[in-house]
């Protein structure tokens, strides 16, 4: 026997003003973290570290930025796993390949595999071609530094980890024997990098025995100094050739316009 039950809609109880409170507070702070996250994300696309190590032959930081796609290519053809993407929350340009020579250096592959893959010529690969073959010998990733206050060889204890690590021996990194003047016995092995033959790929920072390294890779426009177009080697014929480029502005101050005895002549105005 079928009951004829009255058709009663449920009313919907209305939201209590503090319910709602804690729901638009929750909405907002959930808004508020994507928010945050979306900016966070966006600073590190645009701002690049200019401590940060690319693949070699990568183009100027600046235009690198520009030209890479972000695809990892490049990553996933690195057989030794150095080359890693930037994330979220790395402080470095999203999406963009970088490595870390402490955790993982460049192992210097003849073929240098991670550079042909690139698709939009962000690692150029012309720039690490000779006669037209790829030579990683020629590649620029950055310079190895030497800190001669942690280093222990500069404390006279020998070491040549960084020396024996390098792949261009001899010719990267050399050694510097120094007498030892306190114990009139031992030699100072003092290691020189020479930055016309370092590749930046941090196999010796990798190999350095102290806690933290005492040599270690920066990018080259970091870790080397400008001299300018007023100053040349005037033994080397090849340095000559810069100042074919040279730029022609001078710089010039309210005591360069004098002459020279007219300078020595105000100098007492200095004191």
């Amino acid at each position: 026997m079928s009951e004829n039950r009255p058709n009663i809609k449920k009313k919907r109880q209305p939201v209590s003003d503090r319910r709602k409170f804690i729901l638009n507070m929750a909405r907002g702070a959930g808004l508020a973290a994507m928010g945050g996250f979306i900016w966070s994300a966006y600073i590190d696309e645009v701002t690049a570290s200019t401590l940060l190590l690319r693949p070699p032959g990568a183009i100027k930081e600046e235009d690198f930025l520009k030209t890479c796609i972000k695809c990892g290519l490049c990553v996933i053809a690195c057989p030794y796993d150095t080359l890693m993407l930037a994330k979220p929350g790395d402080n470095k340009p999203l999406g963009t390949p970088y490595f870390i020579p402490r955790d993982i250096p460049c192992y210097m592959c003849p073929d240098i595999p991670c550079v042909p893959v690139c698709p939009t010529g962000a690692l150029d690969e012309a720039s690490v071609t000779t006669d037209g073959v790829l030579d990683i010998n020629i590649a620029e990733m950055g310079l190895a530094v030497v800190d001669a206050d942690s280093c222990i060889a500069f404390w006279g204890i020998q070491c040549d980890a960084c020396y024996r690590a390098c792949p261009i021996l001899g010719e990267a990194i050399t050694i510097e024997y120094e007498k030892n003047e306190r114990t009139g016995k031992h030699a100072f092995m003092k290691p020189v990098v020479h930055s016309e033959a370092c590749t930046g790929c941090g196999l010796c920072e990798r190999a350095c025995v102290t806690e933290k390294p005492a040599i270690f890779v920066l990018p080259r426009e970091t870790a080397m100094g400008r001299a300018g177009d007023y100053y040349i080697k005037g033994w080397d014929k090849d340095d000559e050739k810069r100042l074919e480029d040279a730029s022609e502005i001078k710089t010039t101050t309210e005591i360069s316009n004098q002459s020279a005895m007219d300078s020595l002549n105000d100098a007492g105005d200095l004191y």
